[in-house]
């Protein structure tokens, strides 16, 4: 295509900006405290050339890391492309040279077999790294100081993995990195390898194991004992690939898994649960032990919220969809155990815990919501449809603690948390909203909110010079972090 289509995929917020830039002491109107020092990294799909596939999908895009540097109550602004071999191809081309969606059969035959990994969707910090991640490939590691690319990683080559997720989980006490990989032998393979990165980053387990079904496993989430698995009926199919069809349909009357293991056990001793049919999750707040039982918080819906995920013959109905913060639970001392289920707190995604409580009990997480009060939904992000609030959840009573909104027209990305230094303080928020002007025109701000008074003004307001595409995902790096970090 000469020009990009003009679909949801491609205009409004998710217009195509294809500029790498940078500012330095941007304005800020209010003040950044003093003992905000790091950087906000986030991961931006942006693709750099018009697609091929006239219904191509913003998840395609090329990605881009974005950092805002906090220093002194002083903010910069960088953003630049991941060279992956995909990028570079296309770059030297002037067009896109690949094919739909996560689907090696398009592309055109000069790059045939060549590295597709586009690396757009969560900025990872571990031992020292910065690694930007995409489910179907292998992360590629950024220097977090100049945002120039290092290349593809894969632990020193010890990884076997042709996958990583996007979302890795980092334990707080050991320092221990936990992450797996779909689709790990490679194309449409039932095999799901899973690994364990010491506190140096040295890989020191890597174990496959055999998925119920062929589906996508976006998250995981660890415990103190165990690692833990849910997957839901969103299938892939190698014969609907090769005749040029979508990487993923969703299977309304399939039944959901969950798959729990102990952490540093054997994956021979995995114990898969049913779960209910027809549901779908993406993201999921945390995991604990509590005695014996492991409970899980996911943010469920009663189908996929992508719609093009869904079957021709099933579309995407998103007046008929329902959800909630929901808790699943198994009992691991009873062996003939079955899933618990019930919802514990209002519908959403994107949410975002303060790393302490990785794997622990926890009582509160930020959350992105739609409140339907304030207006359609602005039009843009990944799904195509933005969110319009931002919650602060107690767990243990379901209750909303406080709401941030801003009004018809107006979207929020996923927030990041900052701990504060002082034991009794919540610590902050930093999210960046964006601001629909126009069909035409957008504009986009940071904001730095206390973490327990979302609703009150925000403490600081940095106005972006320019508009900003949709994040997928973030990662807050402190000062600390980067004065250790690999690269300089």
């Amino acid at each position: 295509m000469s020009r990009y289509p003009d679909t949801v995929q491609f205009n409004r917020l998710n217009r195509p900006i294809g500029v790498e830039w940078t500012a330095r002491n941007l304005e800020v109107q209010g003040e950044i405290p003093a003992e905000i020092r790091g950087a906000f990294f986030r991961a931006v799909p942006d693709p750099a050339h018009a697609p091929r596939d006239p219904m191509d999908i913003a998840l395609s895009g090329d990605g881009m890391v974005s950092r805002f540097l906090v220093e002194n109550g002083q903010i910069d602004h960088d953003i630049r492309y991941v060279r992956t071999p995909r990028f570079e191809a296309e770059r030297r081309a002037r067009r896109a040279l690949f094919g739909k969606y996560r689907n090696p059969f398009t592309d055109l035959p000069e790059v045939q077999g060549m590295d597709r990994a586009v690396a757009n969707t969560t900025p990872v910090w571990h031992a020292g790294r910065l690694l930007m991640t995409k489910e179907d490939a292998r992360a590629y590691e950024v220097n977090p100081h100049t945002l120039e690319t290092v290349g593809r990683y894969d632990f020193g080559g010890a990884l076997r993995s042709e996958t990583m997720t996007a979302h890795v989980r980092v334990d707080p006490v050991t320092g221990e990195l936990f992450s797996f990989g779909y689709e790990a032998g490679g194309l449409c393979t039932d095999d799901v390898a899973y690994w364990i990165a010491d506190k140096d980053g040295k890989l020191v387990s890597e174990q496959w194991f055999k998925q119920p079904y062929l589906s996508t496993i976006h998250d995981f989430a660890i415990t103190e004992k165990y690692a833990v698995f849910p997957l839901f009926p969103t299938l892939t199919d190698l014969e609907r690939l090769k005749a040029g069809g979508d990487h993923w349909q969703h299977e309304p009357d399939g039944d959901s898994w969950l798959g729990v293991m102990p952490r540093y056990g054997k994956v021979e001793e995995m114990r898969w649960f049913k779960g209910p049919k027809g549901v779908s999750a993406f993201h999921f707040v945390n995991a604990f032990d509590e005695g014996d039982t492991v409970h899980i918080d996911i943010c469920l819906t009663s189908t996929n919220a992508f719609p093009f995920m869904h079957r021709p013959d099933d579309p995407f109905n998103p007046m008929t969809m329902t959800g909630g913060l929901t808790r699943w639970s198994v009992n691991m001392a009873d062996p003939n155990a079955e899933l618990q289920s019930r919802v514990i707190g209002p519908p959403g995604d994107l949410p975002r815990l303060r790393d302490c409580d990785q794997g622990r009990a926890y009582e509160r997480f930020w959350m992105p919501t739609y409140d339907p009060r304030l207006g359609p939904p602005v039009s843009g992000g990944p799904v195509g449809s933005c969110f319009n609030a931002l919650l602060y959840v107690d767990v243990t009573t379901g209750q909303v603690l406080d709401t941030m909104t801003r009004g018809p027209g107006f979207a929020f990305n996923e927030p990041v948390h900052v701990p504060s230094k002082q034991p009794s303080h919540a610590g902050w928020i930093l999210a960046v909203i964006d601001h629909e002007i126009d069909f035409e025109h957008h504009e986009s701000e940071l904001v730095v909110l206390k973490a327990d008074a979302i609703s009150e003004p925000p403490v600081a307001v940095v106005k972006m010079p320019v508009a900003l595409r949709p994040q997928v995902h973030g990662w807050w790096v402190s000062g600390e972090q980067l004065d250790q970090s690999k690269q300089r």
